[in-house]
């Protein structure tokens, strides 16, 4: 089993994951933790976190919350992921301010969705004050990955995007204003919101 998981063929390797989910063996959560963390190849990371979740949750849990400090993006991104699949809400103490400000963008949006996933109900407004200070960060899909996530925290948010609607550095503010405008009309697109949050601002 890894051997086949770190053959050169990716096919090769998806079949290997899918193999390793078909029948859960703890044997293969190092395996597959390890494999997590260099895969290169979506679908094949996409079946790796599924035959984790195959696993029991009291021994892959421990694991992941683990790979959250490893040096390599991939590995704690991969973790996010896989913890986020799990749904255990029990691991929320784990979506650290760090892992939330991480460094590495797709670290961070991993970071954020996993958030919302697992966020308890008394810290959303905590949740959305936090992930509120990343607005105007990154390109396009980091901005918009932030904005669904903060969206999908719901009426806590308003309050969340004051600092941001007013603030001094113009990215920020149209940021916040398009994100407002995705949550009060969910149906209406990210780069429409940004052009109607410009249109009505004083840039």
């Amino acid at each position: 089993m890894t051997t086949a998981l770190s053959a050169p063929d990716s096919s090769t390797r998806l079949q290997a994951a899918l193999a390793a989910g078909s029948r859960p063996d703890p044997a293969r959560l190092e395996p597959l933790i390890e494999r997590c963390a260099v895969e290169p190849d979506f679908f094949v990371r996409d079946m790796l976190t599924w035959a984790l979740t195959r696993l029991p949750p009291e021994l892959t849990v421990p694991r992941l919350i683990q790979e959250l400090f490893a040096v390599r993006a991939q590995a704690r991104s991969q973790a996010l992921h896989t913890l986020s699949k799990v749904g255990d809400r029990n691991t929320w103490p784990a979506i650290t301010t760090a892992l939330l400000r991480d460094a590495d963008d797709e670290v961070a949006r991993t970071a954020w969705r996993t958030a919302v996933a697992l966020v308890p109900d008394e810290e959303r407004e905590g949740l959305a004050v936090e992930l509120a200070t990343q607005l105007g960060r990154g390109d396009r899909t980091v901005r918009l990955s932030l904005s669904r996530a903060l969206v999908d925290l719901g009426d806590v948010l308003s309050s969340a995007l004051g600092p941001g609607l007013v603030s001094a550095d113009p990215d920020v503010r149209a940021h916040a204003h398009a994100t407002l405008v995705l949550l009060r009309d969910p149906s209406a697109g990210f780069d429409e919101a940004l052009h109607e949050a410009r249109r009505h601002a004083d840039w």
